[in-house]
């Protein structure tokens, strides 16, 4: 399945989630405790968003000073901005995906899948040198003259 047909699947199936946990969470505690639940995930979400994103900019640094590369710290930011941006959607499936990309064991988690499966796999590792010409290939300088 190609990333386009991904993303309009989970287009297409996160919002009947959400309406059905709404609404089955409204059936069992009220449509105003519901209404309540959403709004005080949102306003935990953005505090904890906020902690989370100074602690992985203060890494990011202290990364930096070292001389060392901050790929966790650069992969994490996304993944950070992505759990906020789920934690401020209305809902509870995204909330529950949201808390878990500012859980950092779990950001963590993800960030190694990332940076091993995705980065490392596909060609993009930092410091890597592109390959040098094949014996059939004769470097050098040439004029146009037309």
């Amino acid at each position: 399945m190609n990333p386009v047909q991904l993303i309009f699947l989970v287009f297409l199936i996160v919002p009947f989630i959400e309406i059905y946990l709404l609404l089955q969470i409204g059936g069992i505690v009220g449509v105003f405790p519901t209404i309540a639940l959403v709004v005080t995930t949102a306003i935990i979400g953005a505090n904890l968003l906020r902690r989370q994103g100074l602690a992985t900019l203060q890494r990011f640094q202290d990364s930096l000073q070292r001389g060392q590369i901050p790929a966790y710290e650069m992969v994490e930011g996304p993944i950070l901005l992505v759990g906020g941006a789920l934690l401020l959607t209305p809902g509870f499936f995204t909330d529950v995906i949201g808390f878990a990309c500012l859980i950092p064991s779990a950001r963590k988690k993800i960030a190694q899948y990332i940076i091993e499966k995705r980065l490392v796999q596909g060609g993009v590792v930092p410091g890597q040198q592109k390959p040098k010409a094949g014996p059939g290939v004769i470097e050098g300088e040439f004029n146009r003259e037309d």
